[in-house]
């Protein structure tokens, strides 16, 4: 019966270019969007996510209506499938747009907190967009987790603008870059391959942890406790014991920083054996540091004798 009409698809790629402005009526809705009547036979879906800019995450019901008349945009079309893809947003100005263009990353704004996540917190900005702060951007002294449970729906917060994404339709904020890192300083005398003195805080089974700075903690495995098999052992350390260790590893963006008593026992080894020995005459750490001891008492007796002369 079709077959005695005009296929109303016949001709629509010409007619329906991607980009065009055009108005219809909704008649249908469903859990991924809405479809829109264009004209009798052809109809067009716009789905969920090219309903609104900021409305995300809502069912179509709530945001259209069946036999609503709604401004639209075409995105794609493939008559052979007779599919066309619709957007209703794209006749709005995008407010992403709107707003990247008032503002700059670095920008201090203020907003409410509109909704809490396990990953940080919503902040309603001009144009009814949210902006993320991220619970790791919340605080440089507490972990997002435990920073996050500071604060609550409803109260307004100031924050630093960290990115604009357009196209993404995302807005980094941050609380923490309000202030200067307080570790800055502390980090800019730890550098790897540097000897530290640090204090014992805690001994476990499995290794020590270590006071490097006043914020700055580091946890020694037993493996790094020494260079002899024998001498990995925690019950060798007590709390309030201070250690020297070398710093093999520096991470400022997890404020980590990673100790090893063996490698600095390691370098000393080596440094011994440069100047009073060899590896090759099979002599022990301990005998090179006899000799090293004997020449220095040598060394004391001559310049004694030669002040009494």
């Amino acid at each position: 019966m079709k077959q005695l009409e005009q296929n109303p698809w016949q001709g629509a790629e010409e007619k329906y270019t991607v980009g065009k402005k055009l108005h219809g009526k909704i008649t249908n809705i469903t859990d991924y969007g809405a479809f829109v009547e264009l004209e009798p036979g052809i109809e067009g879906l716009v789905h969920v996510s090219e309903i609104s800019w900021v409305k995300k995450n809502m069912h179509p019901s709530k945001l259209v209506s069946v036999s609503q008349e709604v401004d639209i945009v075409v995105l794609d079309i493939d008559a052979s499938k007779h599919r066309i893809s619709l957007g209703m947003k794209q006749c709005e100005e995008n407010p992403w747009a709107i707003y990247a263009a008032k503002v700059n990353a670095g920008d201090v704004i203020e907003g409410e907190i509109r909704n809490i996540t396990d990953f940080g917190l919503f902040v309603g900005l001009e144009g009814d967009i949210d902006g993320l702060i991220h619970h790791s951007d919340l605080s440089w002294n507490e972990p997002g987790d435990v920073a996050i449970k500071h604060y609550k729906k409803g109260d307004r917060i100031k924050a630093k603008i960290l990115a604009i994404d357009v196209e993404k339709e995302r807005i980094s904020l941050g609380v923490k870059q309000l202030e200067n890192d307080p570790f800055e300083q502390e980090f800019a005398g730890v550098a790897k391959g540097a000897t530290v003195t640090c204090i014992v805080t805690e001994v476990q089974d499995d290794g020590i942890a270590l006071k490097v700075t006043d914020n700055i903690y580091s946890f020694v495995k037993k493996v790094d406790l020494a260079r002899e098999r024998q001498e990995q052992r925690t019950d060798r350390f007590a709390v309030g014991d201070r250690v020297d260790a070398k710093i093999t590893g520096v991470d400022k963006a997890t404020r980590k920083v990673t100790l090893s008593i063996k490698a600095l026992e390691a370098d000393e080894h080596k440094k011994a054996i440069a100047e009073y020995g060899s590896v090759d005459s099979g002599a022990s750490l301990g005998d090179i540091l006899g000799a090293a001891l004997d020449q220095a008492a040598a060394e004391s007796k001559t310049t004694k004798k030669t002040k009494k002369s």
